[in-house]
């Protein structure tokens, strides 16, 4: 996933430690949503989403049908800012190379993303549709899901309610950025 040359998102960057754009961005980025919302509804549908990915980005057809299903947390058939904030933040992780950064920042907003079905797990399979969005490809899939699953590589569970909190482990080498 590569974004176009030209694109406004080009020259957008994120904190190098939060891993979250500043206030000034975000309002940008407000700003565009709103040009991009042409109904007035907060929201874009599926072709507006749709045509804006392919405006500005490489994505393949399926890969942007199932980057739409994923943001659309509410099934609604919509994604508001909160998940349109959330998609370009990902999207300039990846150009800026920060997409381990970003998984370990944000693990329990990934995981969500990640679990679609809502089981509070990730199969084997939820895993390997969603990793176009992080950059990570080929055999290592299956490799890095079956070493950090703790389940023999049937399930990636949220342990959350236990107690422990849950992060992407399967990015390695993951460094902490320092504070």
């Amino acid at each position: 996933m590569k974004l176009k040359p030209g694109c406004i998102f080009n020259f957008l960057y994120l904190d190098r430690f939060h891993v979250l754009m500043s206030v000034r961005t975000t309002v940008v980025l407000l700003e565009y949503f709103k040009l991009l919302d042409v109904h007035d509804s907060d929201t874009l549908n599926d072709v507006q989403f749709f045509h804006f990915l392919r405006c500005v980005t490489d994505m393949s057809i399926w890969h942007i049908k199932k980057t739409f299903n994923m943001f659309d947390w509410k099934a609604s058939g919509e994604i508001g800012f909160d998940e349109f904030y959330m998609m370009i933040c990902i999207i300039i992780a990846y150009k800026d190379k920060m997409e381990q950064q970003f998984l370990y920042r944000h693990s329990r907003s990934i995981f969500d993303l990640i679990d679609m079905d809502g089981g509070h797990t990730i199969t084997p399979a939820e895993f390997y549709a969603a990793g176009f969005l992080f950059n990570i490809k080929g055999r290592a899939f299956l490799q890095m899901f079956q070493d950090y699953s703790g389940s023999g590589g049937e399930n990636f569970a949220n342990h959350e309610d236990k107690g422990c909190e849950w992060k992407f482990q399967f990015v390695i080498p993951i460094v902490k950025p320092s504070e």
